[in-house]
């Protein structure tokens, strides 16, 4: 059914839901599984005057989701890992349409009705191409 589940991961552990319907979703279908986490960027400072601190972000986003990449791997996941910098939403969606992913997995909350509108889980199911599972 899906071959290419990706999951976006805020690193707070909130995620797990998520990976649980991912982790299922995957070993029905065979699908590889994708954790992304996409580093926040401080808009108008150039990129390369935060370079270090970036560079110290990413490194940690990576231990993190390879950590948990590894829970997944040992129940015959295929995993992979993607750590971004940037929008939120739009490198998720970026990565989603260049993976060529076939469903998104992530968690949303309860927001308020104006709150809803700006989350980054409502712009990815808006702008994505592929389904989007919101796990609540």
């Amino acid at each position: 059914m899906f071959k290419h589940i990706v999951v976006p991961m805020d690193l707070s552990g909130r995620n797990r839901r998520a990976m649980r319907m991912a982790r299922q979703l995957a070993q029905q279908s065979e699908a590889r599984v994708s954790l992304i986490h996409v580093v926040q960027s401080i808009e108008n400072i150039p990129r390369n005057e935060l370079r270090t601190f970036y560079e110290t972000m990413e490194k940690e986003a990576r231990k993190k989701l390879v950590s948990v990449a590894r829970t997944l791997q040992g129940r015959a996941v295929d995993m992979h890992v993607e750590v971004r910098i940037g929008n939120p939403p739009r490198e998720i969606v970026d990565y989603a349409e260049e993976s060529r992913a076939d469903l998104i997995v992530m968690m949303s909350h309860r927001v308020s009705k104006v709150q809803g509108f700006s989350t980054t889980s409502y712009k990815v199911g808006i702008l994505c191409r592929c389904p989007v599972l919101l796990v609540k």
